[in-house]
C-alpha cells in the first residue's frame, strides 16, 4: 500500500468512526411547544411557545436586514383553514445594536409566544400545519438557521 492511500484510508475510517459522536453534539437551546384555544365561532387562536435555554435569544420577525435570520413562520395550505392577520409576538422585546451584525437586532430571551388567527370553514375538525424557520445566538456562538415543522389540531 502507498502512504497516500493509507492515510485516504485512516481518514475515512475516522471520520466514520467518529461520525455517531459528533451527531450526538447536536445542540438546540429551543424547546417548541404548539397549541390551539378556540376564540368563538369557528375562529381559534394558534399558539406557538419557545422557551429558551439561559443565556440564548431568538430574533424577531422584524429583526432588520443586515442581521441574524429572522424568525419566520409558514403555513401549509388547508381548503378548510383561512390565516387572519399576521402572526403576532407576545413577549419582552429586546432591542440592542449586535457589533457582530452591525445592526440593531430585536430578540428575545428566556420564552416568547407567536400567535395566529385562524377560521375553520364550517364545522370540521382540521389541523393548522407548517414550519418555523428561526436562529439562535448568545453572547459566544450563534448556531445556523434550524427549521422546526408542526401540526397543530383544530378541534
Amino acid at each position: 500500500m502507498t502512504k497516500s492511500l493509507c492515510i485516504s484510508l485512516l481518514t475515512v475510517l475516522l471520520m466514520l468512526t467518529s461520525a455517531p459522536e459528533v451527531g450526538a453534539q447536536v445542540r438546540n437551546p429551543v424547546k417548541w411547544s404548539y397549541s390551539a384555544r378556540p376564540s368563538g365561532k369557528g375562529k381559534y387562536e394558534v399558539v406557538v411557545r419557545a422557551s429558551l435555554e439561559k443565556g440564548w435569544h431568538l430574533y424577531s420577525q422584524a429583526t432588520p436586514d443586515g442581521g441574524p435570520i429572522p424568525t419566520a413562520f409558514k403555513f401549509t395550505k388547508n381548503p378548510l383553514v383561512d390565516l387572519t392577520g399576521p402572526v403576532k409576538e407576545v413577549g419582552k422585546l429586546e432591542k440592542r445594536h449586535e457589533k457582530l451584525f452591525g445592526v440593531d437586532v430585536h430578540q428575545f430571551s428566556n420564552e416568547v409566544t407567536f400567535l395566529q388567527t385562524v377560521t375553520v370553514k364550517g364545522k370540521v375538525k382540521t389541523n393548522v400545519s407548517g414550519s418555523v424557520e428561526y436562529m439562535v445566538c448568545n453572547d459566544t456562538e450563534c448556531l445556523p438557521p434550524a427549521t422546526q415543522n408542526f401540526s397543530i389540531e383544530l378541534k
